[in-house]
């Protein structure tokens, strides 16, 4: 099934954890009921962050959704209770959140019995849902590991990664095809960013292409895809803003791209104006 020390030995810890504002004791407190031991020992080796897309919910932020799910999910689940076949918390053995996506999926507990005896609910509302019979570290080894299918997610990275959370702006640029081929173009865009570092790829052929990587000495995320329009996705500490313009700017007239337009993550112009 995996353990903690499974886990980090597949994905390494952060030597440095980003820590964690709240501690377990008042948010246990707060919620009424204690918190899966592994659990807590895993976002404390590991800090503030995320599993690939899989961010971990903090304390504080375990107990802001626990507070709002009942009214949010129960609404959802009002108008169609075949999409929610389970309880929410506080009802008993009630879905509890511990991570989400940025595509809009939810990690949860069943909080059926023993805390260490929870499971894991996959959930997102366009979507549906699914069980694992797993709690959250082996949920996460074993989708990582590659031997659990999680449809909602889809596969999981060739080469899993944890990033320590901190605050990033995130910048879209949309490009013209070029000339040169794909790989080509991948190649200029890491050698500007040199030296980097592989954070997993899916590649299909044309039109379903994604690379990931990190600009190791500047810690900055990208993605360089074709799988929803040929962009380059950016992820750079705010205060780099000039920087990253003129580096991934500069890096799409030499691959030959035209840039289309560029976008925060809030879909506002940058950039370019």
């Amino acid at each position: 099934m995996g353990n903690l020390d499974d886990l980090i030995r597949l994905v390494p810890p952060p030597e440095k954890p980003v820590a964690l504002e709240e501690d377990w004791r008042s948010v246990e407190k707060e919620l009424g009921l204690a918190l899966p031991s592994e659990f807590k020992a895993l976002a404390t080796r590991y800090g503030a962050g995320s599993f690939d897309d899989i961010s971990l919910l903090s304390p504080g932020e375990l107990v802001v959704s626990a507070r709002d799910l009942l009214g949010t999910a129960g609404a959802f689940r009002d108008d169609w209770p075949d999409m929610v076949p389970f309880a929410l918390w506080p009802e008993p053995g009630g879905l509890l959140e511990w991570a989400r996506t940025g595509n809009g999926d939810s990690l949860y507990w069943l909080t059926e019995g023993e805390p260490e005896d929870w499971t894991t609910v996959v959930w997102n509302p366009r979507a549906g849902s699914g069980r694992h019979a797993l709690d959250a570290v082996a949920f996460l080894y074993a989708y990582f590991e590659g031997r659990l299918d999680v449809p909602l997610l889809g596969p999981p990275p060739s080469e899993p990664w944890f990033d320590s959370h901190r605050d990033r702006s995130h910048v879209y640029v949309k490009l013209s095809e070029g000339e040169l081929p794909y790989a080509q173009r991948l190649k200029i865009l890491r050698d500007t960013l040199s030296p980097t570092a592989d954070r997993g790829s899916h590649d299909e052929g044309e039109g379903n292409r994604q690379y990931h990587f990190k600009a190791i000495d500047r810690d900055w995320l990208l993605t360089y895809e074709d799988c929803y329009g040929h962009q380059i996705r950016v992820a750079f500490p705010p205060e780099d803003d000039d920087e990253a313009r003129a580096v991934i700017l500069g890096a799409a007239e030499a691959m030959g791209c035209q840039v289309l337009r560029a976008i925060t993550i809030e879909g506002k112009p940058a950039w370019l104006g």
